[in-house]
């Protein structure tokens, strides 16, 4: 079942728990620019549409590792909109557009994030107090809670978290995830607690 709840007048997520995987699937809608940016995207019932549109046009989607395909392609069509995904989704995505660090999109920063999952991004939006979006490397989720992405998982952990130091570098409250609750208040203080332990 999905849940789906606007978080302001600029955003929204949808969750579902996906058995297969056995993880609860995240997607998030930025108002940034000219349009909407969808993340990430899984399915969303017919019946939270008009409330997803009514945040915006869907000007793009973003893809933010080599995992999260999901159901791009569905959003593209039906949204007319272009898909913006790592390098490794090129033959699963063939008519996407390649994301690379520095790459910006509208107002978004596009930040690779080396040693997470194949071709892990995070994105960055400075308006209204700075939002992150991210893909794998961090996750906030019962009962694990806010950290890192698990060793297991991580092409190579320790380079990951030299990578997500990089985001200290910039001002952000939020955090949005691709599995787990956003964190909407203190998100860069909470992150460098995380990255000093």
């Amino acid at each position: 079942m999905t849940e789906f709840a606007c978080i302001s007048s600029s955003c929204a997520l949808w969750h579902a728990y996906h058995p297969k995987i056995k993880a609860e699937l995240f997607s998030t809608a930025l108002a940034a620019g000219s349009g909407l940016t969808i993340f990430d995207p899984i399915a969303l019932p017919p019946a939270y549409q008009t409330n997803l549109e009514s945040l915006g046009r869907v000007a793009r989607i973003v893809v933010t590792n080599a995992n999260h395909a999901r159901n791009a392609a569905t959003f593209a069509h039906s949204y007319s909109a272009p898909i913006f995904a790592p390098p490794e989704l090129r033959e699963e995505l063939p008519h996407s557009h390649n994301l690379h660090d520095g790459l910006a999109l509208g107002p978004l920063r596009v930040i690779r994030i080396e040693g997470a999952a194949d071709g892990e991004f995070a994105l960055y939006h400075p308006d209204d107090g700075g939002t992150l979006i991210i893909g794998d490397a961090l996750i906030n989720f019962d009962p694990h809670g806010f950290t890192l992405l698990p060793r297991k998982y991580c092409t190579n952990q320790k380079q990951m978290v030299r990578s997500l130091r990089k985001l200290l570098d910039l001002d952000f409250s939020r955090i949005f995830f691709a599995h787990g609750n956003p964190i909407m208040m203190r998100a860069r203080e909470r992150l460098e607690a995380l990255l000093t332990k």
